[in-house]
């Protein structure tokens, strides 16, 4: 590994889940034009979102990071945005009731373009071409023109997290997200479900409290903070080319920033302390986040601690763990004791998406009890270990999908073909969410307190 840092040192490094393009100077012409681009996000706005963080290590917040498992230019439109954002904001009120600690808000969005591949290609009656790897890269379509990696995407990319971005800080500061809104369409959720009395005294104790609130005057045109909330951005960051590019140095610190969005993460393929990920991500400011799967374990773990926040700073690293329902107590006790035992400082989030993928009737799917049983896991855990079960990361959308067997609505693996629109892995639908979030809910609730709620609870 480089002794000094540049944003440019991770080209002196072995670097995996690459595309192959077949022209490399319209590739640097592409990245060198984006390089001159604005920044998509704000170093200001990276270094709020670590403080919050900060307070999730520390047991007095909880993180919910969710959204889609890949980002595509044709599904690209306001609707599906308000959509994703008005039942992510209806699990965080769930979860901030639940928790009785402020939720912090961070979207897999306005960035999350590209996917690693198991495979570099793929073979369909005898025919071999590269692997769909994101919109960012390529297409889905089954042909040599869509499936050949082509750099003019990234601008593409670039132009959408753009608008995406646009159009969620206006939902999150203009009135969208006010607390009575989200309220209402959280009791909608509730009076709809198969399953409402499971939820219907969360959603009573919620209504009662903001009568309560009102009574005493307290409501959102008096208080800003009922109408308007904070959302980030986050995604992996496969494509290096392209964070290099948008990595700016921040005037009021001389720091380095990824700009691409407020948190990027290494995903499980590309953790090697090595190679060319890790090197990029240590000298970058913002908070990172390290997806932590069975293959990693507690001495490889806090070498990738040392590398990634050798100063030990609260909110800088998010360890987001995906090991599938029936492994989580063979890995994550071990995890946590190296940690505490080191005295480091992390977010611990559970992202019971990865781990619990099968084939159904021909389609990727993941059943939702299993996705239920690894967040159970990941809380019984930690309770058994004293910490503090920081958050979950999960693959959702807006949309009334059939992706995810089972939830409420009982999907089954004959239902999946009605409305399976994922351009790679299977999400959970707008009611899977919410029905997730109401029984996080429940655990928090009942989970013992590491410290004092903050003040703004």
């Amino acid at each position: 590994m480089p002794t000094t840092w540049k944003p440019d040192s991770w080209r002196a490094l072995p670097v995996e889940q690459v595309p192959d393009y077949p022209d490399p100077a319209e590739l640097a012409a592409v990245e060198a034009r984006i390089a001159k681009y604005p920044p998509l996000v704000f170093a200001g706005e990276a270094r709020k979102l670590k403080k919050s963080l900060a307070k999730v290590a520390a047991g007095e917040a909880f993180l919910l990071q969710g959204g889609d498992c890949a980002e595509s230019f044709a599904e690209h439109g306001a609707d599906n945005i308000r959509d994703f954002f008005r039942v992510f904001l209806q699990m965080a009120v769930v979860l901030t009731y639940g928790a009785a600690q402020p939720v912090v808000k961070v979207g897999r969005i306005a960035g999350q373009f590209a996917k690693p591949r198991s495979k570099p290609t793929e073979t369909i009656a005898g025919t071999e071409l590269p692997s769909y790897r994101g919109d960012i890269v390529n297409g889905m379509d089954f042909t040599a023109e869509s499936r050949t990696p082509d750099p003019q995407r990234q601008e593409m990319a670039y132009r959408q997290s753009a608008a995406t971005l646009n159009l969620l800080r206006a939902f999150a500061q203009g009135g969208y997200a006010n607390l009575d809104n989200v309220h209402q369409w959280m009791l909608g959720f509730v009076n709809g479900s198969p399953q409402s009395h499971r939820y219907q005294e969360l959603a009573d104790r919620i209504s009662q409290s903001m009568a309560f609130m009102r009574a005493c005057g307290i409501h959102p045109d008096s208080v800003a903070e009922m109408r308007t909330t904070e959302f980030y951005t986050s995604h992996e960051a496969l494509l290096l080319g392209y964070e290099q590019a948008l990595t700016r140095v921040d005037s009021t610190t001389g720091d380095w920033y990824a700009t691409s969005g407020h948190m990027i993460w290494i995903g499980d393929r590309t953790r090697r302390p090595d190679h060319a990920h890790v090197e990029f991500f240590r000298g970058i400011r913002n908070p990172i986040g390290l997806k932590c799967g069975p293959s990693l374990g507690p001495d490889a773990l806090l070498r990738l601690i040392d590398v990634l926040n050798p100063d030990n700073e609260p909110g800088r690293l998010t360890l987001i763990t995906r090991y599938g329902a029936d492994n989580v107590e063979a890995h994550l006790p071990g995890l946590i004791k190296a940690v505490q035992r080191h005295g480091r400082s992390v977010v611990w989030s559970c992202d019971p998406m990865h781990g619990n993928t099968i084939t159904l009737n021909g389609y990727k799917t993941r059943p939702f009890d299993r996705v239920l049983k690894e967040v159970g896991a990941f809380f019984d855990v930690h309770r058994a270990e004293g910490t503090h079960a920081g958050g979950i990361h999960v693959e959702m959308t807006g949309r009334d999908v059939t992706e995810c067997t089972g939830g409420a609505n009982a999907i089954s693996g004959e239902q999946l073909s009605d409305r399976y629109h994922t351009h790679c892995d299977p999400r959970l639908n707008a009611d899977q969410a919410l029905e997730l979030a109401f029984l996080v809910a429940e655990k928090l609730k009942n989970a013992p307190q590491h410290s004092k709620p903050a003040a703004d609870a």
